[in-house]
């Protein structure tokens, strides 16, 4: 491989690189996503200096693993799941997951589909960020990673029915926020 121009690399060159121990392609590879995986852990966890450790731990496991890639699927997509497993494990060490706030007895009312859109997304990362931790992990893994009830189920060791219930909470409590949201402004 020739001397290396971060900007002239192909995702390709820079994994090829990273395996052959070169630190300006470990530099890119890590410019080229800190951003996007810091959104990512930033969702996760409750502070920056958290999603900052995760951003940390995430990224040495991908140099540690990067031979196990095997180019079957998008190498963006591994690197993420590689974050969303690290934020995990910090928030499992926590014990967020039984996380309640007792809006279990909350009545089951529709709201304006378009609440949300009249939204900002930095107001509705805040509504997200807000969530007690169990809630919004589960929130974030269904609603912006695509992930099924029974991948969340697996991956936080829950049952199927904790996942689709945690759900409900988180959107009934985002409801409960937009709802308030709604007569302050009015």
């Amino acid at each position: 491989m020739s001397p290396l121009k971060s900007n002239s690399l192909t995702e390709q060159d820079l994994i090829a690189g990273c395996l052959q121990g070169q630190r300006l392609a470990q530099k890119a590879l890590f410019e080229m996503y800190a951003g996007k995986m810091m959104a990512v852990c930033r969702r996760y966890t409750r502070t920056d200096q958290e999603a900052e450790d995760v951003l940390q731990d995430g990224f040495v496991k991908i140099f540690k693993h990067l031979d196990s890639f095997d180019f079957a699927g998008s190498f963006e997509g591994w690197i993420r799941r590689i974050f969303i497993n690290t934020a995990l494990k910090l928030i499992s060490k926590k014990s967020y997951q039984n996380e309640q706030s007792g809006i279990d007895s909350m009545p089951d009312q529709s709201e304006d589909p378009t609440v949300f859109a009249r939204l900002g997304e930095k107001e509705l990362l805040n509504l997200i960020d807000s969530l007690p931790d169990g809630y919004r992990v589960v929130f974030n893994m269904f609603a912006i990673e695509g992930y099924s009830h029974k991948e969340i189920a697996d991956m936080l060791h829950i049952k199927e029915s904790t996942s689709r219930s945690q759900l409900l909470k988180a959107r009934k409590l985002l409801q409960n926020k937009v709802k308030d949201l709604q007569r302050i402004a009015v």
